[in-house]
């Protein structure tokens, strides 16, 4: 059912989720529509970009139509269209921004550019109460894992991002490493219920000083060397990799891995905290579904007295309602985009 207020028709097709929503208001989820390609990047474990861009062409015009659909709403009842236009895959991109304003201009409607990032920041304000300001964010994905102040919805400033691996990059990789298959973060999360994550100390990469910023390249390749054996060292059975681990060994392996990635976060996070003096912190991301993250920032949040900002399992992966959702308050402080408007592949912002 269509809802009083304004209603914003967001895109989103940055990476391998064609995804289209209407939201009311910034807050209230009328539809959300999305197209996952997992099955098509599967067996070459990860993303291919050729493909998802040509998977997007596929499905938008149909996920835009189911999302007008489920709304109910009609060109009349949309007050303007948002796309997330940076960072991603160009091509992806590009998709989702060229439907976006078509749209736009038959409609006589404004284009709203959204970075897909910043509005994984936005998701935990959707179909909940609404942030408390000012905050720090914690967005985790296979592409990104960054850290902000968010002083409201569209003041954010970038305080550390990744210098190599993203986490759900690092999720991927060990998962494949481990032959538990892809996508990484569901697997290796699975398997790691079943472990001790105490069992192996794998290193918590934390750089120089007090550095927000994120490595987990090294963790990657200390999880590859645990399992496989360092080369040119002489390991019995080595060659075999994860065929010689028993379900025991690889569900500790999951564990520990995973407990490294978490306790990295949260020790970043807390470190954040404490340089902006924030009272409200902001989970996002495709790791934010993450189970052992959700509880250690949870946790984190009692101990030192925060508040903690959690989006909903449907909100942790790529959508349109997170874009739809942040778009309003562009809209509200008339931060619209020329229909020229260009694709962004990466930013640091």
């Amino acid at each position: 059912m269509t809802a009083g207020g304004k209603l914003i028709l967001g895109i989103e097709s940055s990476c391998d989720e064609t995804a289209a929503a209407i939201v009311a208001d910034g807050a209230q989820v009328l539809s959300s529509v999305v197209a996952s390609q997992i099955e098509l990047h599967a067996r070459f474990g990860g993303v291919v970009p050729e493909i998802a861009s040509r998977a997007h062409l596929e499905a938008i015009n149909n996920v835009i139509a189911q999302a007008l659909q489920i709304a109910q709403a009609g060109q009349e009842q949309i007050s303007a269209v948002a796309v997330a236009n940076q960072p991603g895959l160009i091509g992806s991109l590009l998709v989702g921004l060229m439907a976006a304003k078509t749209l736009a201009w038959a409609w006589e409607k404004p284009l709203l550019a959204v970075n897909h990032v910043h509005a994984h920041a936005y998701s935990a304000a959707l179909d909940g109460q609404p942030p408390q300001y000012p905050a720090v964010a914690l967005i985790a994905s296979g592409g990104h894992t960054s850290l902000y102040r968010a002083g409201s919805p569209m003041e954010i400033e970038l305080l550390g991002s990744t210098i190599d691996d993203a986490a759900g990059e690092a999720f991927d990789k060990v998962s494949a490493i481990l032959g538990l298959g892809y996508p990484g973060g569901p697997a290796i999360d699975k398997a790691a219920r079943d472990g001790n994550p105490q069992a192996i100390r794998f290193p918590r990469s934390l750089l120089k000083g007090q550095s927000l910023d994120f490595s987990f390249s090294g963790l990657k390749t200390a999880v590859l060397y645990h399992v496989c054996g360092v080369p040119g060292a002489v390991r019995q059975g080595a060659e075999k990799g994860a065929q010689r681990l028993s379900p025991r060994e690889i569900a500790d392996v999951a564990a520990s891995f995973q407990a490294a990635v978490v306790d990295t976060l949260c020790i970043k996070l807390r470190r954040a905290v404490k340089a902006t003096g924030a009272r409200s912190v902001i989970l996002g991301g495709g790791v934010a579904a993450n189970s052992a993250l959700r509880a250690a920032v949870t946790e984190l949040g009692k101990k030192h007295r925060l508040a903690v900002h959690i989006p909903a399992m449907k909100y942790c992966v790529d959508n349109a309602a997170m874009v739809a959702g942040l778009a309003y308050h562009y809209l509200q402080a008339g931060l619209t985009a020329p229909l020229d408007l260009n694709a962004l592949a990466t930013v640091r912002r």
